[in-house]
This record gives structure tokens, sequence and C-alpha cells, in this order.
């Protein structure tokens, strides 16, 4: 018999009502700080050398009996801990997986609560005050309540069994996360409400981080000129890279979970050896443990899928059935406005008070004024807004679209229609879906609802009110063009600007480096299996990097001798930012010095916030006058050749560094860091590992933190992998074990067919209704 670990004190009754953990535990004042620091250091004296949790320990902890079930569950593991839920009725199979998600990743659901509703200071004190303040005037939960009232019976009955699941967990654990235990707080029930508020969190909008970046600019004198510009170039604003590659903290709250980028593609039966489609995936997110995926399979009569499923959202964000597949990358769609309502009547706002409660601190307040256009954003104090400017946010986030019942119906589609028809219901996070299916045919949708925006592009970054008559209309996914079985035999994405339409989508999409990418390796693909898609999903070479090479030399010739090893190293490079690289070190030193001495700071802080920087840089090496060229690069080359001479290889400074959010607070961070390794890539590679402009050793802040590959010739032939592991447990097998399988491009098999399942998924997990004796935990 597996060993149950004992009661913890997480458990005691005097455990603090507010319960939770920190996602954002960055502290923003040194009371904050000492505050987080003296409450850790007291908690972990208390706590032995933290215990190592083997899989059968994990899984001995599990509730087995007495479960709200109509039957009962069966739950299959292998030894990465990944879950196969099997259930007799979709009721049953939601509670089995609320069981999984609430084991696995109950401190990390909890986070996604508390941003959600606004409530990080009950845990984290008055440090996170202004974060909660931020949160409520954003408001996530603005539809919360419409959106719960308004569920058809199906989603409403599948996610109170989920929710079941959940709370089932957190009433039977005899111990509790560590994190909880740490902070002396203890997990609250969860709601069905909650439910539905963290898919607000889910759904957080890409263009926020435009808007908040590009703000702070608007009143400079060149501005109009350089928004227009912008515009005209539909240029990559920062979030394709990751500023200075630090973990999100508080200045990066609202896109914590959104999801910024991604590939997908899916490749047609002619071009496959088994002539069936095959599918690859590979999402883009802030890099931390634990990872912001899971990975499950499930079955019940009407579903049965396998996927990557977000912590405490219950449907498959992308993965497969046994008639289709699907992937999918952010749109970067314009799903919201900004509106300058300065000059609005006082008797056209209304203002409301809400009370935060503050852990070792009483409570706060919120004042929150809002108005046709939206709440007043620029109140919120941590994002930065000019206060002397009120501007009003209108979000499509903001309606009550319910994205559970879209995606439980692309979790049942059995074909294209099937597919598009469901994608209409799904609003935010707005997504380009990449679809393939057992015929070997594959498709490229557009799933998002978008107010009807007249042509051309908007004339600033602030909307004028009268443009409010725009979201009285909002069309969908099917208003907009897509592509079915295209000649070419594949379909790719990579947040690159969508077909023209008659409604405008989004005016700041990637470059096309990553797409550009898959469809030249895609172009001379024939007969090709899925170990073609697996390494394509490891690609480090970044095309638009040659065109800047050869402008950079150009303006270089005269300094090989002054510089040689900067010059040599970036005259013999091959274009791909491989971890030992010298090359790649080269190039990027030289970005880094050569913008500095190009551009005065005033200058380049709007050019590193606004544009695509690599076509930004091109442009500048093309264009500016040759002298002021030679000048600034003779001066970069010489910086750069210092630089180069310190670190010699690309990896030396650009590190995979994984760590639980926890690592930054101070004295006990260094218990919460799991690697520090030289790492490939780059912010536009395919194995994307996005950096800021860089001159020494920094992390990869966002990146490609999981991958999906499925031939659908074969319903075994789905293979995963996280950037990390499975289980948020700290110390568990199975915390970071897949880490090492993403480095060296190996995958998880999750297969379909229950021979195989039985075969490789050995740890076996009965659950059992209410008198109906005890559930069942077995090797086998």
């Amino acid at each position: 018999m597996a060993h149950v670990p004992p009661r913890a004190a997480g458990r005691r009754s005097g455990a603090p009502a507010e319960a939770g953990g920190g996602m954002i535990t960055t502290a923003r004042s040194w009371k904050g700080a000492a505050m987080l620091t003296a409450r850790y250091t007291v908690f972990r004296a208390r706590e032995p050398r933290r215990r190592r949790w083997s899989l059968e320990d994990r899984l001995a902890a599990l509730p087995r009996q007495g479960l709200p079930l109509e039957t009962g569950v069966e739950i299959r593991w292998n030894d990465h801990q990944v879950p196969f839920v099997e259930a007799a009725g979709e009721r049953d199979l939601a509670v089995g997986l609320g069981v999984v998600h609430g084991h696995l990743r109950l401190f990390q659901m909890e986070i996604m609560r508390r941003l959600a509703r606004g409530r990080m200071a009950g845990l984290l004190g008055p440090v996170a005050l202004d974060v909660d303040r931020s949160l409520r005037i954003v408001g996530f939960s603005r539809a919360v309540e419409e959106i719960r009232q308004g569920l058809p019976e199906e989603t409403r009955e599948w996610l109170a069994g989920f929710r079941d699941g959940v709370n089932a967990v957190i009433e039977s654990a005899d111990e509790h996360p560590e994190e909880f235990r740490l902070l002396g707080a203890a997990p609250e029930p969860w709601t069905l409400a909650d439910l539905v508020a963290i898919g607000r969190v889910a759904a957080s909008d890409f263009s926020w981080k435009v808007l908040r970046r590009l703000l702070p600019h608007s009143d400079r004198e060149n501005w109009p000129a350089a928004w227009q510009r912008l515009i005209a170039e539909g240029g990559s604003p920062v979030p394709s890279y990751a500023g200075d590659g630090r973990s999100p903290g508080t200045e990066d709250f609202l896109a914590a979970f959104g999801r910024s980028g991604s590939n997908s593609l899916a490749v047609a039966g002619e071009r496959t050896k088994s002539g069936a489609a095959m599918i690859a995936s590979d999402p883009h997110l802030g890099v931390m443990l634990p990872n912001l995926w899971l990975i499950a399979g499930m079955r019940a009569p009407g579903i049965h899928a396998v996927g990557l499923m977000i912590p405490g959202v219950p449907v498959m964000a992308l993965g497969r059935n046994e008639h289709i597949a699907w992937g999918g990358t952010s749109l970067h769609a314009a799903s919201s406005d900004l509106f300058d309502v300065t000059d609005l009547p006082d008797g056209e706002i209304a203002t409301r008070e809400e009370t935060i409660p503050v852990r070792w601190g009483g409570e706060g307040r919120v004042t929150i004024r809002e108005c046709a256009y939206g709440p007043i954003i620029s109140d919120a104090p941590m994002l930065g807004l000019p206060k002397n400017r009120p501007l009003a946010m209108r979000w499509i986030g903001h309606d009550p679209n319910d994205e559970i019942s879209a995606m439980l119906g692309v979790q049942r589609a059995r074909n294209w229609d099937e597919f598009r028809g469901a994608l209409d219901g799904f609003a935010a996070p707005a997504q380009t879906m990449v679809y393939a299916d057992v015929r070997g045919r594959v498709g490229k949708a557009i799933a998002a609802h978008l107010p009807r925006r007249g042509a051309g592009p908007p004339a600033d970054i602030v909307r004028k009110r009268e443009f409010l008559d725009h979201w009285s209309e909002i069309v969908v996914g099917s208003d907009f063009p897509a592509e079915f079985a295209p000649e070419r035999g594949y379909v790719a994405s990579a947040n690159n600007r969508p077909p023209p339409s008659d409604v405008p989508v989004g005016f700041f999409f990637s470059s096309n480096d990553r797409v550009d990418r898959m469809n030249r390796l895609l172009d001379g693909l024939s007969e090709g299996g899925p170990d073609d898609l697996k390494a394509l999903q490891r690609d480090v070479a970044m095309p638009s990097s040659e065109r800047i090479r050869r402008g950079m030399l150009e303006v270089l010739d005269n300094q090989a001798a002054d510089t040689p090893d900067v010059v040599g190293a970036l005259a013999t490079w091959n274009g791909r930012h491989e971890a030992g690289s010298r090359g790649a070190l080269a190039y990027e030193l030289m970005v880094h010095h050569l913008l500095r001495h190009l551009h005065a700071a005033y200058e380049l802080a709007l050019y590193l916030a606004a544009w695509d920087l690599t076509a930004q840089l091109a442009r500048d090496l093309e264009e500016l006058p040759r002298r002021r060229l030679e000048k600034a690069a003779t001066r970069a080359a010489r910086d750069a050749q210092s630089d180069f001479r310190r670190h010699r290889t690309w990896g030396a400074i650009h590190r995979m560094r994984l760590e639980h959010p926890f690592a930054r607070v101070p004295v006990i961070g260094r218990s919460y860091r799991f690697s520090d390794d030289a790492i490939g890539g780059g912010n536009e590679t395919l194995m994307k590992t996005a950096h800021g402009v860089a001159r020494d050793t920094h992390r990869v802040g966002l990146g490609q933190v999981a991958r999906h590959v499925s031939d659908l010739s074969d319903p075994d032939a789905n293979d995963f992998c996280l950037l990390g592991g499975q289980d948020g447990w700290l110390g568990s097998d199975s915390f970071n074990d897949q880490y090492t399988l993403w480095r060296e491009g190996r995958y998880v098999r999750v297969p379909m067919s229950r021979s195989s399942v039985a075969r490789e998924f050995r740890h076996v997990v009965t659950l059992s209704p209410a008198g109906a004796g005890y559930g069942e935990h077995r090797h086998g």
C-alpha cells in the first residue's frame, strides 16, 4: 500500500479564511518585500526539507470513495502522471476531470481565480492592493453572472461536475500544496461562477499589451506620424519579444495567462506517408513552473479526446478526437477599443465602491467608474496610463459570451462544418484555429467576436466617442474568410496577418518569419511523417536575420581588422540560433549596439515599444545615409567585440531558467529554481525562446511551453510534451520530468484506443460514488 501523507498544518482550524497563493509574487515596495520574506521565512523554518513525492505517493492522495458520481470513474495514469479519464456518462467524466485538475494544479487554479476576482491582497497583503484595484477596474468578472445564468443545461451540468470534482480534492486532502502551507492558507470551495471567471482571465486580450506599451508615447510631438507608420506597417509590438526576460510579474498581470503567441499547422493527406492528415501545435506563453498547460485524455459516450487543457478550464484547448484534430494561435485581433471620455458629462458616468479584503491589513476600497464606453481603466493604478486623460475600454470579454460551450462543441465535432459551427460561439481570446480530419483534409478559420468596424486603420490609438456605434453589431468567426482543403496541401499559422476581409480583424501582427519558415519547410514535404513535424517544432532558423546580417556586413567591410571576432563570426553564420553558435551571438550583440548607436534614447524607446524590430532595422540599413550607418556600425562592432570575447556563444547569455514564481522571493527563492541551461532559438524562430534586445546573460521570458503532434491515420499517434511537467506539487517526480524530453525533442504518447491506454497507462485509480464502497488504487 502506498504511503498516505499525514494531515498537515494547512488543514488546521486556525487557517486564515482568505486562501490562495501567488503567481504575482513580485513585491513592489521594500515594505511588501519585507512582509513576504518574514512570513515565508517563518513558515519555511517550520517545514522539514522538502520531501520527494513519488508517483505512488501522489496517486495515493487522490479521493477515491464517496464522490458525487452516478456510477464511477476510472482514471489511468502513465509514468509522467498524465491521466486518461473514463466514465459511463458525461457528468461523471467532468467530475473525474475536476479531480484531475484539483489534484495536479490546485494552487495554480487558486491564483487564476484570485486574478479573475481581484482578490490577491487577501493572500499577499497590502502589497497586492493596487493589483486588486486594477483587476476590478478592468473587470474580468463583469459578465460572469450573466454568462452563468445563460449557460445551456448541458454545459451547466458539465461545469457543475467539474466543480464537484475539484471540491472533492479539497475536502478529502490530508495535505495541501506547499505554497498554501508556506502562506498559512487553505483553499476555498469552488463555485460555478469561479469556473466561468477564470475562463475570462484566459481570454485576456492581446491588444492590451499594445495599448499599454504605446500610450505613454502618445503625447509626443511626433506621435501622429509614428502612429500612422505603425498602423501602415502592421508592425509587431513588444509582445513578440519578452522585454527584460523576467517571469510574468505584476507589470504583466493582465496578460500572464493570455495567448500572445503560438505556431500551428496541419498537413493534408496528399503530402503524408500514411495518406492521412497530421497536425502540430506549440503554444507560446510565459516560461514558468508549473506549466500553464496540462495533458489529459478523456472518454465517455459522446466525448473521446486527448489534448492540452488550461488548469481550471474543463475543455481541450487543442488536441484531437476520433474524427478531427484542432490547434490554434493568437489572432492578435483588436478585441478592445479605448475611448477618450474627458468631456463626458458626470451624469453619464456611474460610480460604485467595492471592498477588498487585505491580509494583515483589514480591508481596502476601490472606486470603479463605468460608462457606456466601458470601465474607465485609466483609473487602474497598475496600468500606468495618463491620469489627466480619462480612458474607457470596450472589450468583447465584457459581453456574456460562452467559450466553454463552443469548445465542448469542438471536442464533439466530426467534420469541418461542425467545427466551424461550434467556433461561432467562441469570442475571446480571438484565435486562428487550425483543423485536420481523418479523411486527410485540413483547414484554417477564425474564432472571434469583433465589432463591425469600418474599412481602414484607426486615426489614433484612442478612438473618438462616435466610434462606439461600430460596436452595435458584432461579427463572428463565420463572417470572416476561411480556408479548407487548399491546393498546396497544408495550412499554417504563426500570429501573422490574416487574409483581407470586409471587417478589419486587427492592426498589429507578428512578422512573417515563423510562418514563412513553416511554409518553406512544408513546401518541401512529401510523404512526410510525425518526425518531420517534430523536427520543425525545434527549428531555430530566423529567415529575416539574413537580410540584416548582409546589411551589417556591408557597412562593416572596413572593420574586420579591428573587430575580427564579431565580423568573422557574423560573416560565417548560417542564420540559425543554435545554443553553441558564435554567429548568433555576434548577430544579437550587433543588433543591440547598432540600435543604440543609430537612435537617441528618445527615438529608441518608441522604436522598441512599437515595431517589428527586424523589419525596422532592415529598413534602417537600406534607407539611412551611408555615412551615418558606417559611423554607428563601427562603434557598435567595437562594443560588440568586447562582449563577444566575454561570452563566445549564444547559449552563454541565452538561458532557459525554469523556476517557480516564489523564486523571486528573497531568502527562500533559491529553493524554487530548477534549471539554468544554455538554450537555442530566439524571438522569431519556430522554437520560440523570446528575449529582449540582449548583450548580457538573460532568461527566456516567453516561448514554446508545450508541443503537440498527431497523425490522424492512427488513433494512438498523439504525442505531447510540456516545458516542465504535469504535476504542480513541489517535490513531485512529475513536477519537471518532461524538461529533459523537451530539450531532446522527445514526447509523451497519449493513445486513444482502450487497449493502448490499458497497456501504457498502468497506474489505475477508480473513483466510486457515495455508498458504493471503496474506490481502488492499483498498478497493473
